[in-house]
């Protein structure tokens, strides 16, 4: 048995089968939680949840746990966060923010709220909201963490000065997604 829970993706695809039979089982309750008929709404609204549940957990494991204990860690180990463990989280952290956006834009689509990101519909407006929120972060995270990331872990080539500042920005824009990721969350669980 623990040499299952050895291989993270065969936990994974161990998962994904579970999911599956739920959603087949006769009298699971999956097929009246989304209707007969919308099965693809119920598939994509669990993917929307699974990518938005690894885009903002790493969003709060960066802000929680690793920016505010980086200044405790000895000089000696710090390279074990900065060249093994933040550019494997920021790979995740980067993928989960697309495809969470992704995966939202297509349940508005199902959801007939296509237009819900011009904001003057009153029974869509929450979403378009949350919409926009998000939107918002996934362009932080695409167009300035990561560049400024790979300049402060050295992914990238830039002197000490420009390390610093780009940690700086990273740190900076990571922390307004954690402030815009609070009212996004709100919009998010209270689409239906």
């Amino acid at each position: 048995m623990g040499k299952f829970f050895e291989n993270l993706n065969g936990v994974l695809i161990a998962g994904l089968v579970l999911a599956i039979l739920i959603v087949v089982f006769p009298n699971s309750g999956f097929q009246n939680s989304v209707g007969s008929t919308d099965l693809w709404l119920g598939v994509f609204q669990w993917l929307h949840v699974f990518f938005g549940i690894t885009w903002i957990g790493l969003l709060y494991y960066f802000n929680f746990v690793q920016i505010p204990t980086m200044p405790t860690v000895p000089a000696e180990l710090k390279p074990g966060v900065t060249k093994y463990i933040a550019p494997k989280a920021l790979f995740y952290f980067r993928w989960g923010a697309v495809f969470t956006v992704v995966t939202g834009l297509i349940l508005a689509y199902l959801y007939g709220e296509e237009n819900a990101l011009l904001l003057n519909d009153p029974s869509n407006r929450l979403i378009g909201i949350g919409m926009w929120l998000a939107l918002i972060m996934a362009f932080n995270v695409w167009f300035i963490i990561w560049p400024n990331q790979k300049k402060a872990l050295g992914l990238v080539e830039a002197d000490d000065a420009t390390k610093a500042k780009s940690a700086r920005t990273a740190m900076i824009f990571s922390r307004l997604n954690t402030l815009l990721s609070i009212p996004m969350l709100l919009a998010m669980t209270n689409m239906h």
